[in-house]
């Protein structure tokens, strides 16, 4: 008795390939579809959080800024209607001491720039700064007032940062 047996096999075995590919859910090379929508899901709630934490700034860096006693000099003002006492603060408000302080020209004009450090002057607590301009900051001739920026050079061996902007010294014409 021969037996038909391999002829049914190779028919089942067609059979069998044509239903289990048409009811296949895999996805990629015999990933279940389930798996790599998690994955996808998982990559971009990854890529959003390290996305949030770049923007955090670095763990234990203090932002500096300046207070300014009296933020309006005059135009080619010298001497002492030249001078513009800053404080150099922390964003807690604390005192920064052994800071430098830097203006340049702004929408007012300033032949280079004018610094000072902390504590550097006569009557001068150890968190402020004498500005002394000597009558180069000047206007345009169809200005009557603008400004000075101002930055702030922390110490080299503190974790203080200047990021961001600071108040600005107005120059006006006639006050």
């Amino acid at each position: 008795m021969v037996s038909d047996r391999p002829a049914a096999d190779a028919a089942d075995r067609t059979h069998r390939s044509r239903l289990s590919f048409g009811g296949d859910d895999r996805a990629i090379e015999g990933l279940p579809i389930r798996l790599v929508i998690a994955l996808v899901v998982g990559v971009a709630a990854l890529a959003l959080m390290l996305n949030m934490l770049g923007g955090i700034g670095d763990v234990g860096d203090t932002e500096v800024s300046v207070e300014i006693e009296d933020e309006l000099v005059e135009a080619d003002a010298t001497g002492t209607d030249g001078e513009v006492k800053v404080s150099v603060i922390d964003e807690n408000g604390n005192n920064v001491e052994d800071a430098r302080v830097i203006a340049t020209a702004g929408s007012a004009q300033l032949d280079g720039v004018v610094e000072a450090e902390t504590g550097n002057g006569t009557g001068l607590e150890d968190h402020e700064a004498l500005l002394e301009f000597d009558g180069d900051q000047s206007l345009r001739a169809d200005q009557d007032i603008g400004t000075l920026e101002l930055e702030v050079i922390p110490p080299s061996d503190s974790n203080y940062i200047d990021e961001q902007p600071n108040p600005e010294i107005r120059v006006a014409s006639d006050f």
